[in-house]
């Protein structure tokens, strides 16, 4: 190594060690921003499916009528033009009833675009072969609308508006004959 060299590298590492030596320290980065987290609110429809008995056919009475496990329901939401702005199947659990999050709904300030003007809950199928007929129980054909019974699901940083649909029922798809009058209303 020459003398040029030589020297010149003393001379950087006297420098750096003379800019240590006077609490020289290379700056931190800016601690990270933490913002608090934002809670969510969320709109979600509950709600029964049941298997009408035979002896209530023809009305809305759901006397004797049996859960079903494994039925599949529609939330329809349309916006105020009438146009589908949501769709999602939900399934029942063992005990009939289903749970379903409206995730992606998108609520405009227009009161008709709300989920209790907006949506309804439609049949889909029932697992059940004696038990696969849609009956009009709250209006099912057309959709039974959605009702606002002042329940609320709450988490640390989470809300659920919960709306309750139905009850919905399915009928048995062959019911004997009986000699019992029809039923009054």
């Amino acid at each position: 190594m020459d003398a040029r060299a030589l020297s010149f590298s003393v001379l950087v590492i006297l420098i750096a060690s003379a800019t240590l030596a006077n609490g020289y320290s290379p700056p931190t980065p800016p601690p990270t921003t933490v913002y608090p987290t934002v809670k969510t609110v969320e709109a979600a429809v509950e709600g029964m499916v049941y298997c009408q008995s035979c002896d209530k056919y023809g009305s809305w009475s759901l006397a004797g009528a049996e859960a079903i496990a494994g039925a599949k329901i529609s939330i329809i939401c349309k916006n105020h033009r009438q146009q589908v702005s949501f769709y999602k199947v939900f399934q029942t659990d063992s005990y009939g009833h289903f749970y379903g999050e409206l995730k992606g709904l998108k609520m405009t300030p227009h009161f008709l675009d709300h989920p209790l003007h907006a949506c309804r809950a439609k049949l889909v199928s029932s697992p059940r072969e004696d038990c696969n007929l849609f009956s009009n129980i709250n209006n099912a054909l057309d959709g039974a609308s959605l009702r606002y019974e002042e329940k609320r699901l709450k988490w640390k940083n989470y809300e659920a508006v919960v709306y309750a649909a139905g009850p919905l029922a399915f009928r048995p798809d062959h019911c004997p004959a009986t000699t019992a009058p029809p039923p009054t209303y």
